[in-house]
């Protein structure tokens, strides 16, 4: 099957093409909403500006493909191989990307907010300016990865695996080590811990004197003995947090 059939196909109303081999084809800007390509060798495809939302792309082979600036929008790409595909700006917001192949992918300014992407292999990715607010990261390898000024407000980062040499602004890096290695009166004075997941944090006597902690999310976690004097809690989820007592917060 090439391009034109099946664009002529989809437009006939046709959405299966499940394994269909569309290796190298172009696609640039074409609509195929809800279509299921699921197994589909699109490997090497250019796919640009193309509207994939909602479409089910589990399993497919999208290595090396062409996804600049397209929409996958809560597209399903569960096990895709997209190992050094083009996803520069593209809409991934809510995609299921679960176990996906990511590795030395081009996602630099890509919108993943709220995409789901446990067990991802994203190492050597760029995702420089990537949105990743309130994604799932948990047990994701980043190493070597570039996430220098990516949103990561919300961001699950739990049994995230960062390398020595993985770029990441010290602020998300911190937060990182919280969520990872708990560690007992911990010294977080002055951070900026604005808008963290620190879901059931380990922060048993941390020092958040004068922290930021506006919008945080700090639901579950340990603030036993922790010193909160004159942290900025605006805002923050405290939900069945344990904390500490009155005499180390007034």
């Amino acid at each position: 099957m090439d391009a034109q059939e099946l664009i002529q196909r989809y437009q006939a109303g046709e959405k299966d093409f499940h394994e269909a081999n569309l290796s190298g084809a172009d696609l640039s800007g074409a609509d195929l909403r809800e279509a299921d390509l699921s197994g589909a060798n699109l490997s090497k495809a250019h796919l640009r500006d193309a509207d994939m939302s909602k479409g089910d792309l589990e399993g497919a082979n999208l290595r090396r493909a062409i996804l600049y600036w397209a929409n996958l929008l809560w597209a399903n790409l569960r096990r895709a191989d997209l190992e050094g595909a083009n996803l520069s700006g593209a809409n991934l917001s809510g995609a299921d990307l679960e176990g996906a192949d990511l590795r030395e992918a081009d996602l630099n300014g890509a919108n993943l907010s709220r995409a789901h992407l446990r067990e991802a292999k994203l190492e050597g990715a760029d995702l420089r300016e990537a949105d990743l607010s309130g994604a799932d990261l948990t047990w994701v390898d980043l190493s070597g990865a570039d996430l220098r000024e990516a949103d990561l407000r919300g961001t699950n980062l739990k049994g995230t695996i960062l390398s020595d040499d993985t770029r990441i602004d010290t602020k998300w890096r911190l937060v990182w080590e919280i969520v990872t290695k708990p560690n007992e009166g911990r010294d977080l004075s002055k951070a900026d811990l604005r808008g963290a997941n620190l879901n059931e944090a380990f922060l048993r006597r941390a020092d958040l004197s004068e922290a930021d902690l506006s919008g945080t999310d700090l639901s579950g976690a340990d603030l036993s003995g922790a010193d909160l004097r004159d942290a900025d809690l605006r805002g923050a989820n405290l939900f069945g947090a344990t904390m500490p007592d009155d005499s180390i917060h007034d």
